[in-house]
């Protein structure tokens, strides 16, 4: 089944104590349904962590990485609502990147996740896409209790965009450029200890400032309105 298009916002971020309440009331009940009612969008997701350097990990999933460059989605981005501007004003130490996906392998979705961000030389990138996609998520796979296992590769570009909101945020966002994202729906302690030997920098070929893997369970799911 796989994600549910070729492109992909993955998000990760704290969110400072006091504005944990609001940030709760405006993702779920505007922020969410307000991304996915963009044309093109297919699925929003919110995580928070069990073991992870950020908090919130976020995965909204496109029809095609155009969506994500083009002018509906660039309109919101320019033209955050009122809640938006003050909500956004909590988030801490953000990391966003607007990717195309690479590989996307497994029979469903998972309430467990786990993601490992990091780069790759220019001169390793093909072989390390075969290698990922022949030899790391076959791997992840191969525990039945993991539901998907995909590759994410950003446009630093499209991500680097200053936009309204970026600047209501405050902080420059950190591009991660490349991610794997792994989905499980099995025991937290078995999910996290298969995603971790898979993913040791031995497995992945010559990686560059691999963050260690972040762990997260699902809170939130949201999808195109009818």
């Amino acid at each position: 089944m796989g994600l549910a298009g070729t492109g992909a916002v993955a998000i990760w971020h704290d969110i400072a104590p006091q504005g944990r309440t609001a940030f709760y009331d405006w993702h779920g009940n505007e922020h969410m349904p307000e991304r996915v009612a963009i044309p093109g969008f297919r699925r929003g997701r919110r995580y928070v962590a069990i073991d992870a350097d950020l908090e919130f990990f976020n995965l909204y999933e496109a029809a095609s990485p155009e969506v994500l460059t083009g002018p509906d989605y660039l309109a919101r981005l320019n033209d955050p609502t009122p809640w938006t501007v003050e909500t956004v004003k909590h988030f801490r130490h953000v990391a966003r990147s607007i990717c195309r996906v690479a590989a996307s392998l497994g029979p469903g979705q998972g309430g467990l996740a786990a993601t490992l961000r990091y780069d790759v030389p220019a001169d390793a990138e093909a072989r390390h896409i075969e290698t990922v996609t022949r030899e790391v998520l076959p791997a992840l796979l191969a525990d039945k209790h993991v539901a998907g296992a995909h590759l994410l590769i950003a446009d630093a570009d499209a991500s680097a965009v200053d936009t309204a909101e970026r600047k209501a945020r405050g902080e420059v966002n950190r591009i991660p450029r490349w991610i794997i994202v792994v989905e499980g729906w099995g025991d937290e302690a078995r999910f996290m200890n298969h995603c971790a030997a898979c993913l040791a920098a031995d497995r992945l070929g010559p990686v560059d400032r691999p963050d260690a893997p972040g762990f997260y369970r699902l809170q939130a799911t949201a999808t195109p309105p009818g």
